[in-house]
């Protein structure tokens, strides 16, 4: 009888419309307006965006501000900022636009030289720098007028995966983070040690002991987040002692050189560095699992002809990819 009155006490009005009545009354192209003026934070830009006139996307403010009962963009100094609400709207309007998306171009058959279709993958600044340049001449080559989208993932975007992978078409994430969820492998890459050319504290190979003693350079520093060859560090007794903190792996190598900092990077990754980057790529000191980068999936697309076309691409894409090897004569990786 409690949860009956408190259900009673939180339920919707007596006058208030069934809920298909109010979303059949909603023009969707609000959406792609709210979607705009969310990203833009202006109704001018907003309006540039969506190819419309300034007078009609204000217009659509008015009204989503009368449906959600929140002004979503207020006037901060000389430019506007986006209300909690809106800050909370921003990535469930991205989920909502994607899935309208996949159901009106959903089709029984799917041809990729035919297709104008966006593709769109979570990935790190890691998989974009290594895998996107093969992927988008693949796409290039047998769908050159579809788009392929790659968007930087988040920490939410991992820990949220089941949720979030329904309004895109996959994550790239290696194995350890993800559970549950259909996958791809799609290639392997191994773990090496950055330092700086200078620092004399590290010889010619480094250490357990100098890992343990130097400061570190990593990223995502979350329990969560952790690289998997840093959980396997731990596993040695080893805790990093991270002096700078970064959210990507890009930035490391110029967060390393010119000081006694270390850092644990990809082996793919360390083959793009140059002899005056000012670093030293040397083996790890310890037996590293390889990392298997996957692409994850939500299950609702297993059957859709133009997913299953993108997982075959993205598969054959990965197994082109060449593995990297060190020159151990110099310590510099090169790629085979």
């Amino acid at each position: 009888m409690r949860d009956g009155s408190r259900s009673t006490a939180a339920g919707p009005s007596p006058d208030a419309p069934p809920r298909a009545l109010r979303l059949a009354n909603l023009d969707l192209n609000l959406l792609l307006s709210l979607r705009a003026l969310l990203g833009e934070r202006n109704v001018t830009r907003a309006a540039a965006v969506l190819g419309l006139s300034q007078p009609a996307v204000s217009a659509a403010l008015a009204r989503l501000r009368r449906h959600f009962g929140d002004e979503l963009l207020t006037r901060v100094g000389n430019r506007y900022e986006l209300t909690p609400l809106a800050v909370r709207l921003v990535d469930r309007v991205e989920t909502a636009v994607g899935g309208i998306e996949r159901v009106f171009s959903a089709a029984p058959d799917f041809d990729p030289a035919a297709t104008t279709r966006e593709f769109t993958l979570l990935v790190s600044d890691y998989a974009t720098t290594v895998f996107g340049p093969p992927l988008a001449a693949a796409f290039a080559r047998h769908a050159p007028g579809a788009r392929l989208r790659l968007s930087p993932h988040r920490p939410d975007d991992v820990v949220g995966a089941a949720e979030r992978l329904r309004g895109v078409d996959g994550l790239l994430l290696p194995h350890g983070f993800v559970d549950d969820l259909p996958f791809l492998d799609l290639y392997e890459d191994t773990w090496v040690v950055l330092v700086a050319s200078g620092n004399d504290r590290v010889g010619e190979t480094v250490t357990l002991d100098d890992l343990a003693a130097l400061p570190w350079v990593t990223v995502y520093h979350r329990p969560t987040a952790f690289t998997p060859a840093s959980q396997q560090l731990r596993a040695h007794g080893i805790e990093p002692r991270p002096q700078v903190v970064v959210e990507s792996f890009l930035p490391i190598p110029d967060l390393v050189a010119g000081t006694d900092r270390v850092a644990l990077v990809q082996a793919r990754l360390a083959a793009r560095l140059r002899p005056d980057d000012g670093v030293r790529v040397l083996p790890c000191p310890f037996a590293a699992a390889p990392l298997v980068e996957a692409m994850w999936w939500h299950p609702m697309y297993d059957a859709d002809p133009a997913h299953r076309w993108l997982r075959g691409l993205v598969a054959d894409v990965g197994a082109e990819l060449p593995a990297p090897v060190i020159d151990r004569t110099d310590g510099d990786p090169q790629p085979e």
